[in-house]
């Protein structure tokens, strides 16, 4: 309804506007060139309009001729564009089906239809680095490198391919590059505390570190490499402060303190990790300065008085007592670790050492023996510092396995408490089907 209104209204102006002009008196007269044309004013009025109109119309025609071939490159240019993106997203498609050909290919054709950006040289570097094209990749990241725009993403492509060959100096260095493009950046920080873990600078990983890494391993590990004895001595009361259970952290500690000459105090953080988790390195540290058999029997038993039930500590006062003569005593806590549910190999090669030297040459004393060692051949295996990511037996902690290159996955047990997956793959190794 409004709309008609609207109509009505206009339309009753034109008529209006039409009338008046209609009306208006006199008579224009147009001379040229000894012509003369006279027409009513209304008339000329009319004309005048008409003219107006064509001649715009004419100015439009000549104005579309002339942007003929600005719209005919812009046409080009869309196409051109349309393909491009086309090409990009086969490209992502390819790389995420891990089809190197066909992403190669892809990105070839994007770089050629819409030029070498940011986006097209970071998707022909990545499909490079798929097909194992490291040269050619590395090119690309360069030129990434090199441009305003996206110098991180062609410093993050190279740093990867630097961690990856290992060369830790030139990773090092270009992480200091990244760093000065996009201070701050998360990414950055996970890398460059990889890269610190990777070529062993542990004070720098403890610190770029985030909040779940081994940050306990770290700091034992940094503590170990420092060279000032005090700040080393800091780092080590701090790590042990963080986590007293953990038994590289004490042992780091006292360490340090018997370096000092604080050996009352190194020997109260063994007896109190002891505590809280006893383990075979603690006992050898502190029985390490002691000959005497005799005394470093009363020694353990000051070790292991903090919990005499454990079976560890049981079995760090028969081996003592075993080494001092005092066989019936090692016999004794044997016996009372095998009630706790021991039944390791170590165990059993200790009650064989008891049997030859309790029962000499004797007959009954060879068949005790033999029958120790018969079952130390079936019994579980000792405890051991072992990495739970790949499973290999080290000979002492570490804060990084030197197969798998994991860090601070070192701990001490036996097979009975790895993870599932590690106990299967033990199990495919011995030939063991379940």
């Amino acid at each position: 309804m409004r709309r008609v209104l609207l109509w009505v209204i206009v339309a009753a102006i034109v008529v209006a506007v039409a009338w008046y002009v209609a009306g208006l008196p006199g008579s224009v007269s147009l001379g040229l060139y000894g012509y003369t044309v006279q027409m009513a004013t209304s008339l000329a009025i009319v004309a005048a309009v008409v003219a107006l109109l064509v001649l715009g119309l004419v100015v439009r025609i000549i104005g579309w001729v002339l942007a003929t071939p600005r719209r005919l490159r812009a046409g080009r240019a869309r196409r051109r564009r349309t393909a491009g993106d086309v090409a990009v997203t086969r490209t992502l498609v390819a790389l995420a089906a891990g089809e190197d050909g066909t992403a190669r290919r892809e990105a070839a054709r994007a770089r050629k239809l819409l030029g070498d950006t940011p986006q097209t040289l970071l998707l022909a570097a990545e499909a490079g680095r798929l097909a194992q094209r490291e040269d050619e990749a590395t090119d690309l990241y360069k030129s990434l490198a090199g441009r305003d725009d996206a110098a991180l993403l062609g410093l993050r492509g190279l740093f990867r391919q630097a961690m990856t060959r290992e060369a830790w100096d030139e990773a090092a260095a270009i992480a200091r590059q990244a760093e000065a493009v996009h201070p701050g950046g998360a990414w950055l920080r996970e890398e460059r505390a990889q890269l610190a873990v990777r070529t062993g600078n542990w004070a720098q990983a403890l610190r770029l570190a985030p909040p779940e890494a081994p940050r306990d391993a770290y700091a034992v590990a940094a503590a170990a490499a420092e060279s000032d004895p005090a700040e080393a001595l800091l780092l080590a009361k701090r790590a042990w402060k963080q986590a007293p259970g953990f038994t590289p952290a004490a042992l780091e500690y006292a360490r340090r303190l018997r370096a000092a000459g604080k050996e009352v105090r190194a020997l109260e953080v063994i007896r109190a990790a002891w505590k809280d988790n006893p383990q075979p390195d603690l006992a050898a540290f502190s029985l390490a300065p002691i000959a005497d058999p005799l005394a470093r029997v009363r020694e353990a038993g000051r070790i292991a008085g903090s919990v005499p039930a454990h079976p560890e500590s049981h079995m760090l006062l028969a081996r003592v007592s075993l080494e001092a003569g005092l066989t019936g005593e090692a016999r004794r806590h044997l016996e009372a670790a095998q009630a706790t549910g021991v039944d390791q190999r170590r165990l059993w090669l200790m009650l064989a050492e008891i049997e030859e030297t309790e029962g000499g040459e004797t007959e009954a004393g060879r068949l005790a023996q033999r029958a120790a060692l018969r079952h130390a051949a079936l019994a579980d295996p000792d405890p051991a510092w072992r990495c739970e990511a790949c499973g290999t037996q080290q000979p002492g902690w570490r804060p990084l396995c030197p197969v798998c290159q994991t860090a601070g996955r070192i701990a001490w047990g036996t097979l009975r408490t790895l993870p599932p997956a590690l106990l299967v793959q033990e199990d495919e190794k011995l030939g063991v089907t379940p």
